[in-house]
């Protein structure tokens, strides 16, 4: 068979005895001498362009050296720094870029701001935010400081709920100080104030010594509370 391309050639020397059928045998031609070596040099050159449709299998390590560019996406010809990635503008040209601020990464702690988790698989404990409310005659329960909160009272409180969103919820633990109420009616939290799901409807008496422990959730426009336990 005439060996047309370099992957037909043999790695026993004395089996290539032609070159695109032109003879190789001891005592050719001066005419097939200068035939051999340029249908050598067409040879080689479709295999450097690609159009012999030859493989490769590279033994040692592949340097190169200058713009490589494998199927269409042509590689940075040095290195970006520690961290960054490779990113295509589209039109196959490859560089080196450094992930946007809060971007998520594999490794590492990860502080989520503004992110949307779906069906996440949370793996061990979840570690909650204990967040202790400074006292005021109209306090904040915000949910974004924590979903568990502490509020000792210096005084009887209308509590508001400006910063909750649907979907939100706190573990409120309430010190009453000394004998202190709190009025849930403000409209922050929807309609009339908070909807109680316990205590036939009605808003927790306060305990007199340690927490008292309320939760509040919030559905479209409306905050609703219970009591958790009787202690």
């Amino acid at each position: 068979m005439p060996k047309v391309k370099i992957s037909e050639y043999s790695q026993t020397a004395a089996n290539n005895t032609d070159i695109n059928s032109i003879n190789l045998a001891e005592g050719m031609l001066p005419s097939d001498v200068n035939n051999a070596i340029r249908e050598l040099m067409k040879q080689i050159k479709d295999f450097q362009v690609g159009s012999a449709g030859d493989s490769v299998t590279v033994g040692g390590s592949l340097i190169a050296v200058g713009t490589t560019t494998l199927k269409g996406l042509t590689y940075p010809t040095s290195d970006g720094t520690n961290g960054q990635f490779l990113k295509t503008d589209g039109s196959g040209t490859l560089s080196f870029a450094t992930g946007a601020s809060g971007d998520v990464t594999t490794t590492g702690t990860q502080t989520l701001t503004n992110k949307t988790l779906t069906d996440p698989a949370i793996i061990g404990a979840i570690a909650e935010d204990v967040y202790t409310i400074s006292d005021g005659a109209a306090f904040e329960i915000d949910p974004g400081n924590g979903s568990v909160q502490l509020i000792t009272l210096g005084a009887s409180r209308t509590p508001k709920a400006t910063n909750f969103a649907a979907g939100e919820s706190v573990v409120l633990m309430v010190d009453d100080g000394s004998a202190y109420t709190l009025t849930w009616t403000d409209s922050t939290f929807g309609g009339s104030g908070v909807v109680w799901k316990t205590n036939g409807g009605v808003a927790p008496t306060l305990n007199t010594s340690g927490y008292t422990v309320i939760t509040l959730w919030k559905v479209s426009t409306q905050v609703y509370g219970a009591r958790v336990g009787d202690a």
